[in-house]
């Protein structure tokens, strides 16, 4: 699959459920209001929908939500697309808030996935609760013991968050360093109305990274995942730092993904409303045709990028939630 600038969408991440455990300040309201489940996919429908994207040339899947494991059944889905590795699909992933870790990290080894991204932005856990509002950081890291028991490689995400967590980025590093994990960095993006202020939330991780290379040393590194991260290696503990940036240093240029979800709606740009609608065709039935024409068509109008901007009287880029997009 082409888009009109010339890049191949490779790269489908796809949201289970809007649901989730948690209610991340930067990324839901805390009374949330959730889909009713009688508009979701069932997990059959979804595993058609990416058995369909990867005959289309999709060779990476990430499984997302809201939290991805609180689907019920979810490990249905998880152990059917795991099946497809080495058919075409070279790799599935999850991100998840690990707070299911502990119980299903072995099962997500056995289904063929071999690395997960886990959302922490603190390792302070009464900091952790304010974030989280409903999350307790002590799960999170039993989850984590639990992943690596289970072989599974770890990225931890972390969204840089002004005047709460800007000042543990260093211990993070470190805490990173000695269990072996790798550590992305995340500006806030502009998405849905969270009850908070944006231009309050928002740190540049431009400034955060001149901050890093003052006390640690910052390696270029040609990593890449597949996804917008873009990596150094730090010398000192021998770890990835990766940093997303769609503020301070549009990705645009080099997007490959596209985003289903759990509604059958997809998304051509994370930070723009355009969408097609592939339940309808999913569910016409016959040979699939109208399918495979619906996700072409929708790749055909793939944009440019994105319009993310932050500013003291700016609104969301786009109203939905990024649990609704898929995260």
């Amino acid at each position: 699959m082409i888009d009109p600038f010339g890049r191949a969408i490779t790269y489908l991440r796809v949201s289970v459920t809007d649901r989730c455990d948690f209610r991340c300040v930067y990324c839901m309201a805390e009374d949330m209001v959730f889909l009713p489940k009688s508009d979701l996919l069932t997990l059959e429908e979804l595993d058609r929908l990416c058995a369909a994207f990867i005959a289309q040339g999709v060779t990476r899947l990430r499984l997302t939500g809201g939290e991805p494991l609180v689907r019920r059944d979810v490990m249905w889905l998880i152990n059917r697309l795991g099946a497809r590795l080495g058919h075409g699909l070279e790799e599935l992933t999850l991100t998840t808030n690990g707070s299911q870790l502990a119980r299903f990290a072995p099962e997500l080894a056995k289904a063929g996935i071999r690395r997960i991204n886990v959302s922490i932005d603190t390792l302070d856990a009464e900091k952790f609760g304010r974030i989280t509002r409903w999350g307790r950081l002590d799960q999170v890291m039993q989850g984590l013991q639990a992943a690596r028991a289970a072989g599974l490689a770890v990225k931890i995400n972390a969204v840089a968050l002004k005047g709460v967590n800007e000042d543990e980025f260093d211990e993070m590093i470190a805490w990173c360093g000695r269990e072996g994990f790798d550590l992305c960095l995340i500006e806030t993006m502009p998405m849905g109305e969270v009850g908070a202020s944006r231009e309050a939330q928002y740190l540049p991780l431009s400034a955060v990274r001149a901050r890093l290379a003052q006390r640690w040393t910052l390696l270029p590194s040609t990593h890449q995942t597949g996804g917008p991260a873009r990596y150094v290696q730090v010398a000192q503990t021998g770890r990835l730092l990766g940093f997303i940036t769609p503020l301070t240093h549009n990705f645009c240029e080099g997007c490959n993904r596209v985003r289903l979800t759990c509604t059958g709606t997809l998304f051509m740009c994370l930070g723009q409303d355009d969408a097609a609608d592939l339940r309808a065709p999913l569910r016409a039935g016959g040979d699939g045709a109208a399918l495979q024409r619906a996700i072409s068509q929708a790749i055909a109008r793939k944009p440019k990028g994105h319009d993310f901007v932050i500013g003291r009287e700016s609104r969301p880029a786009v109203a939905r939630h990024m649990s609704v997009t898929g995260g």
